[in-house]
């Protein structure tokens, strides 16, 4: 699934389907530098070992309070605990921080781009849950109107977002890293960068799932003491070479969405 525009409304002209193209394969490796290789990534194992198991005993547990304490860098997480609570599934009751804004915006964009959203049942709870209420209304009409009964045939789906008998409808995304782009006490600009496999798993799908990389922009507002989205978009990319990695099959595939659950994400 995908959105365009400046203002984030769905596109019924293009899913989240297709890998990046043109990218190089990585060539063999001699056996001399295969043996290299494999000696540098033993050596790191060993170190990352020794790091994970040192002695953090006089470590504090929280970050330090006050005006010292140093921001944390972009790729680090921040140690905060997740939000407590959620309402249909969704993560609610964001701090009022910059970090929550980010946190929210993180979950926000795993909800819009679940397989969920295909399901007029659950598409009005997501959307009540992730907009600011003067959006609902509006947003809601362009999703039913986005994701239509044509467009869920065209993807394998029926009108209720359900997959046909031996096939499963897969839409799942990894949030990697969020960045504020704007931020002050009642609004936030929040761009996160995910990855995600999108498709349908079974044997004669002609919609098999793949991989991707795109990043969401997600404005958001301080409404009802929480974080809400007032609007996104989004964008394809950052995506790296694709790996050597042999695919799996489409049981493999469906029953990894069916046994992994997934997570509440906290900057």
């Amino acid at each position: 699934m995908s959105t365009s525009g400046e203002h984030g409304y769905p596109d019924t002209g293009h899913t989240r389907t297709h890998l990046p193209g043109g990218a190089p394969r990585r060539t063999p490796r001699s056996s001399s530098r295969s043996l290299i290789t494999v000696v540098g990534v033993v050596v790191l194992l060993i170190a990352a070992i020794a790091f994970a198991n040192r002695d953090n005993s006089t470590t504090p547990n929280t970050p330090a309070k006050g005006a010292n304490q140093p921001a944390a860098a972009p790729t680090a997480a921040s140690g905060h605990t997740p939000v407590p609570t959620k309402q249909n599934g969704i993560p609610t009751n964001f701090p009022h921080t910059k970090q929550g804004a980010e946190s929210a915006a993180a979950n926000y964009a795993v909800a819009l781009v679940s397989a969920d959203i295909l399901k007029p049942a659950r598409r009005s709870e997501i959307v009540k849950e992730v907009f600011v209420t003067d959006q609902q209304a509006a947003l809601t009409d362009r999703f039913d109107k986005a994701y239509s009964k044509q467009f869920l045939s065209n993807i394998g789906l029926d009108q209720n977002g359900n997959s046909a008998a031996g096939h499963t409808y897969v839409s799942r995304t990894a949030p990697l890293g969020t960045k504020s782009t704007a931020y002050s006490a009642s609004a936030a600009t929040v761009e996160v960068w995910c990855t995600g496999v999108f498709g349908t798993a079974g044997e004669d799908s002609t919609n098999p799932v793949t991989s991707d990389w795109f990043t969401m922009t997600l404005e958001l507002r301080w409404e009802n003491d929480d974080w809400k989205a007032a609007g996104f978009s989004q964008k394809d990319g950052p995506a790296p070479i694709p790996g050597d990695g042999k695919a799996s099959s489409a049981d493999q595939m469906a029953k990894a969405v069916e046994e992994y659950g997934g997570f509440t994400y906290a900057r």
